[in-house]
């Protein structure tokens, strides 16, 4: 993966606003570049093992980056789900070009109902770790390990309803 050094301004403006520089250069270029939805899924798919490897690797290090980290593979997860099920939420999204909090809590809902009840505990975990491991930075390592296991099973529901669907 190549990186790419945004401008200052830019960064503490997005900051200022809420927002991940990555996600939001990643939503745009998705857009942008007019990519064949059906390889969407497998960019959402790529972050989140990504991600998960790199929560992982920070979980002894810096429980507040690993937090975040883990809540970003879920996210992405949500999203390549959503896609893979043709989900209402996922065709809103490409005409707006962001996903707020909410569209992910729509998402979670649907996606639940459809491959099973687990999605919403395990997207429940992983908000945890955003507001209280990220945010907060009340979570220790050990909090932070005990909860890898439900971001480690959504990601690998993700990639299995992905691998099964004809998104």
């Amino acid at each position: 993966m190549e990186s790419v050094v945004l401008p200052r301004v830019l960064i503490e403006e997005l900051r200022r606003r809420g927002l991940d520089a990555e996600s939001v250069v990643i939503d745009l270029l998705l857009g942008f570049l007019n990519i064949d939805p059906r390889v969407i899924p497998e960019v959402r798919l790529e972050l989140a093992a990504k991600y998960l490897n790199e929560g992982k690797g920070l979980i002894g290090k810096d429980p507040v980056q690993a937090s975040e980290k883990l809540y970003k593979a879920a996210e992405e997860a949500i999203k390549a789900m959503a896609i893979c099920l043709n989900l209402d939420i996922a065709k809103s999204i490409e005409g707006k070009g962001r996903w707020t909090v909410t569209d992910l809590v729509t998402a979670v809902r649907a996606t639940s109902r459809i491959v099973g009840k687990e999605v919403r505990g395990e997207w429940d975990t992983a908000w945890v770790l955003h507001v209280w491991g990220f945010h907060e930075a009340k979570l220790s390592a050990d909090d932070v390990k005990d909860r890898l296991q439900d971001v480690e099973d959504l990601v690998k529901r993700a990639e299995e309803t992905c691998k099964g669907s004809h998104a």
